[in-house]
């Protein structure tokens, strides 16, 4: 039951992590400028202005938003189905779907950060990746680390 509550709470733990990866504005940071995935920040006269991010090539742009959102959605479903599971599965059964859709997820945040990384910010030599960045690193590993647990994890047989 232990093992049980401490699968959920990673798994709770990791959504919430790809959340903020995806929502927040610090996927690239300088003194003056703060970029996310939609949109940028830029201090002037003491105030901070959004506008459109109208410098990153769009293909990429686009293909890293969309594998994000959908790393949070398969996230989302994989800790639905695992709860699911746990009523319907026979007793002694993998939770295989459980771990295809984290898997899933995972490889989303990867691409997501992996084309970020080559991409969008290749020669700038001024600022640096924000924390919304390094969160969607950490969820990949967290991703990862739940998708194997739970392709190896059996429904205990009582």
């Amino acid at each position: 039951m232990l093992m049980l509550a401490g699968i959920v709470l990673l798994h709770i733990t990791t959504i919430i992590l790809l959340l903020v990866a995806a929502i927040d504005n610090a996927w690239w940071v300088t003194n003056t400028v703060s970029a996310d995935l939609w949109g940028r920040w830029e201090l002037a006269n003491s105030a901070w202005h959004y506008t459109n991010l109208k410098d990153y090539p769009e293909e990429y742009l686009q293909a890293v938003q969309a594998t994000t959102v959908l790393a949070c959605i398969f996230a989302i479903l994989a800790l639905f189905v695992f709860v699911a599971q746990l009523f319907t599965l026979p007793k002694g059964q993998r939770f295989t779907f459980s771990g295809i859709l984290q898997l899933i997820s995972c490889l989303c945040i990867m691409i997501a950060a992996s084309i970020y990384t080559a991409e969008l910010h290749p020669n700038e030599t001024e600022g640096g990746f924000g924390h919304s960045y390094v969160l969607a690193w950490i969820s990949f590993v967290l991703t990862f680390i739940l998708a194997i647990t739970y392709l190896i994890l059996r429904k205990k047989s009582e």
